[in-house]
This record gives C-alpha cells, structure tokens and sequence, in this order.
C-alpha cells in the first residue's frame, strides 16, 4: 500500500503516544497509575485507527 508523507507522520505520532503509555504501564504494574495508561494506550491505538481511515479515505495520493 503506497501512503504519503503525512499519513507517515500521523501513524509515528499516535505510535510514539502508544509506546510511551505501554512503557508507563509496565514500569508501573500494579498500581492505578498503569492501570489507566494502558486504558489510555488502548484508546490512543482506536483513535490512531480513525484517524488514518480518516486520512485515506479523503487523500488522493493515499487513496
């Protein structure tokens, strides 16, 4: 599937978010605090999900 640059740049972002909240969430087992990043990583890869749909759909290089 050949994509633009932005469609790159929007995956890298919500990935970093995802990885970042993943970490949290393990460094942090057991306590709330983890508990709620992995909520967040996992609303955060729902979201990167709409958003590139989103993306492909109106994009004429992507689509």
């Amino acid at each position: 599937m050949k994509t633009c640059q932005r469609f790159s740049r929007i995956k890298s972002g919500y990935e970093q978010d995802i990885t970042f909240l993943r970490s949290h969430s393990e460094r942090h087992e057991g306590k709330p605090s983890a508990k709620a990043s992995a909520k967040h990583a996992a609303g955060a890869k729902r979201a990167m999900a709409r958003a590139l749909n989103r993306h492909y759909e109106r994009c004429r290089e992507c689509g």
